[in-house]
């Protein structure tokens, strides 16, 4: 699913979500033939799946479905107000923020978790070792 607007927000947003959740596969060492779905949504799509799935009556920059499957992983949404919103809040470019979410999203589907604070530092030291190769500075 692509909300309209995400287009004209990121333009080329289809390819690049793509190639992160490519790189975010290859970093974890995923080979073979996988699948998940990416919904680039709006917030008010997000804060209803946040609301249903998490009880927290917000939007939220991204939610990973994780599927239990070994050939598809899940599922992957983004909401894009609050993408755009955290990016430039942040000066961060649009396109890399996304590449970042995507690489997070992805990383959880294939069960990567920040729960505890080694687990936090193992999944961002991956992070940031994906998107370098992507070409996209350390976000934290």
């Amino acid at each position: 699913m692509l909300h309209p607007a995400w287009q004209r927000s990121v333009p080329g947003v289809e390819r690049l979500v793509r190639r992160a959740a490519r790189a975010a596969l290859t970093g974890a060492r995923r080979s073979g033939r996988r699948s998940l779905t990416i919904a680039l949504a709006d917030d008010r799509r997000v804060r209803a799946l946040n609301a249903r799935d998490r009880k927290k009556d917000k939007p939220t920059n991204v939610l990973s479905y994780p599927s239990g499957e070994r050939a598809f992983l899940g599922d992957i949404v983004l909401a894009r107000q609050t993408v755009l919103r955290e990016a430039r809040e942040q000066a961060k470019d649009p396109a890399h923020h996304v590449s970042h979410l995507v690489v997070h999203g992805t990383l959880h589907l294939v069960g990567y978790d920040h729960v505890d604070d080694s687990d936090a530092e193992r999944m961002e030291a991956l992070e940031r070792r994906v998107l370098a190769k992507l070409g996209i500075a350390d976000p934290y």
